[in-house]
């Protein structure tokens, strides 16, 4: 953890050396190009949507606070440029409206960059990739390696409702009778009460919940079905925010501080002691 923080102070510098971090220029003559940095350095406040419900990526703990991978993400870009990370938390189907509207600044919430978002707004990314997999107490759909093995008429499928879960739900199991969500939570909890027979959703979310309800008898698949690329949403009317996103996910991933955000919340379930 000393050796993150180091390298986050670390890329704070560097960037600040390229011009992003204005400690030392008039913030808005730096931003006047930019109408969404004008408003991040004029108000202090980089406003980051996000669901809180997508653990490990982020998550609310019991006290009300929204931690995990994502969450680490927004406050260090958000320290690079000298100002503090405000979260947003609203349901994930409502995320992309509330960047297309002006009311976040950015999403960071497990996004899948797909042709048909990058129409309605930015992407910066990869930063992360998954792919989807079920959550379920059957064993022989725990046992599926192919999507033709869920296949099947009549399944009960449940997936966070607005996400590319639910997309491939309605595309590659087309007769199941699925259960959309607002939450992640809420879909894990139908598979637990045998409302329906399997979850789908991105593997880390899976193998997360098995390891949240030890005693409910979930399974989730070893490998998934498809390639999911996650990237940061940004505004659709600023090159400059999205130039400076970019370029600090890069410096992220090219000095190794990116794997060491996914090591603490991928490799280490100490955090799930603050969960509700």
């Amino acid at each position: 953890m000393k050796r993150l923080a180091a390298l986050i102070v670390s890329l704070g510098l560097v960037l600040g050396a390229l011009g992003c971090k204005t400690s030392n220029q008039d913030p808005q003559k730096a931003a006047s190009n930019s109408p969404v940095l004008d408003r991040i350095f004029q108000t202090g406040i980089l406003r980051v949507g996000m669901s809180g419900d997508q653990p490990p990526f982020n998550m609310t703990t019991a006290k009300g606070q929204i931690i995990g991978m994502e969450a680490d993400l927004a406050n260090a870009l958000a320290d690079s440029m000298g100002v503090r990370a405000e979260f947003d938390k609203k349901p994930f189907g409502e995320l992309l409206k509330a960047l297309e509207k002006g009311e976040v600044d950015i999403v960071l919430s497990q996004v899948t960059m797909t042709t048909a978002r990058n129409a309605r707004v930015a992407f910066v990314g990869p930063y992360f990739i998954s792919g989807k997999a079920i959550l379920t107490r059957s064993k022989a759909l725990g046992q599926a390696d192919e999507v033709k093995d869920i296949n099947m008429t009549g399944i009960r499928l449940s997936a966070l409702a607005g996400s590319t879960s639910e997309a491939f739900i309605r595309q590659s199991v087309p007769t199941a009778r699925l259960i959309a969500t607002p939450t992640t939570d809420l879909a894990v909890a139908a598979v637990i009460d045998g409302k329906v027979d399997a979850m789908v959703a991105d593997l880390p979310v899976c193998v997360v919940a098995v390891l949240r309800h030890p005693n409910a008898d979930l399974i989730t698949l070893e490998s998934p079905f498809t390639f999911e690329p996650i990237g940061a949403a940004l505004p659709a009317n600023d090159p400059l925010f999205l130039n400076l996103v970019e370029n600090y996910i890069g410096i992220l991933e090219g000095t190794g501080a990116m794997e060491q955000l996914e090591a603490r919340w991928l490799n280490n379930d100490a955090w799930l002691a603050e969960l509700p």
